[in-house]
């Protein structure tokens, strides 16, 4: 008498995996929009265990080095600067469980992006990465907080995060990337489709001799007031008043202390 065939065929199909165990499934094209999901999930919820209710995002080129050629030690310094001037006046430092405020939130790239997380981890107050991933693997920078580092598949969804809870845009020179993330949030302002969040672009010498503002405005492409949507600042201080002249709320640190540095006007949280 012979026993039952082996069920060895069946347990070895690919129809008899767990679909949430399956990655051919999950990969697959008609899968895409849950994979949209799962990006974003991922991060809100991260996000929303840190308390982070609103972000300032720092853009700028992933080349700019420290110890670079011309003016990249200077851009370099001011992000750094920043992240820290901004982390201790804008409400990023509070207790676990409490609401924090104006994260710094960069690409969590080297270069510019490095800068204002080394800036904001100085300040010993998290920072956020969100990172891409590329056909030449970037690796996350060292200065974002472990939990609130990201990686992103899609583009779009990434965009979307940098976006979502920001405050503010404050964009160092860079180039394509750069470009494209500046342009994507001047087109939400213009059409509005994003709250009047302010954007500063720093070194005004840089972006006047790379984007005709004026141009475009002079030959009819944008209208005039568009030129409102963005100021320039040179200096983190600069950039903190601009902010602080754009509606940006500083916030309380803990134990409602006065923070440490602040804008010309020496600006205090609280």
């Amino acid at each position: 008498m012979t026993g039952d065939p082996s069920n060895a065929p069946q347990l070895s199909s690919p129809s008899y995996r767990l679909a949430a165990l399956d990655q051919d499934f999950l990969l697959g094209d008609a899968m895409r929009g849950v994979r949209f999901q799962l990006e974003f999930e991922k991060a809100e919820r991260a996000l929303k265990a840190w308390g982070v209710r609103s972000t300032i995002v720092v853009f700028g080129s992933a080349r700019i080095r420290e110890d670079g050629p011309g003016s990249q030690p200077r851009w370099y310094a001011e992000a750094r600067r920043f992240g820290t001037l901004a982390s201790l006046q804008g409400g990023a430092i509070q207790e676990p469980g409490s609401v924090r405020d104006n994260v710094i939130a960069t690409g969590g790239g080297p270069g510019i992006m490095a800068a204002a997380n080394r800036g904001a981890a100085e300040a010993r107050a998290p920072s956020i990465g969100f990172n891409i991933t590329l056909p030449n693997e970037q690796e996350p920078s060292p200065w974002t907080t472990p939990e609130l580092t990201f990686r992103f598949h899609y583009f779009a969804m990434r965009k979307m995060h940098l976006a979502m809870r920001a405050n503010a845009l404050v964009v160092f020179p860079g180039g394509f990337g750069t470009l494209d993330e500046l342009f994507e949030i001047l087109t939400l302002r213009q059409t509005g489709k994003a709250p009047p969040v302010p954007i500063v672009l720093v070194d005004r010498t840089y972006w006047s001799a790379v984007i005709g503002f004026e141009t475009l405005a002079a030959e009819g492409f944008i209208a005039p007031s568009d030129l409102d949507l963005f100021t320039f600042a040179e200096t983190a201080p600069e950039i903190w008043d601009a902010l602080l002249a754009g509606g940006v709320e500083p916030g309380r640190p803990v134990g409602g202390k006065p923070a440490v540095g602040g804008g010309s006007g020496d600006q205090s949280m609280g």
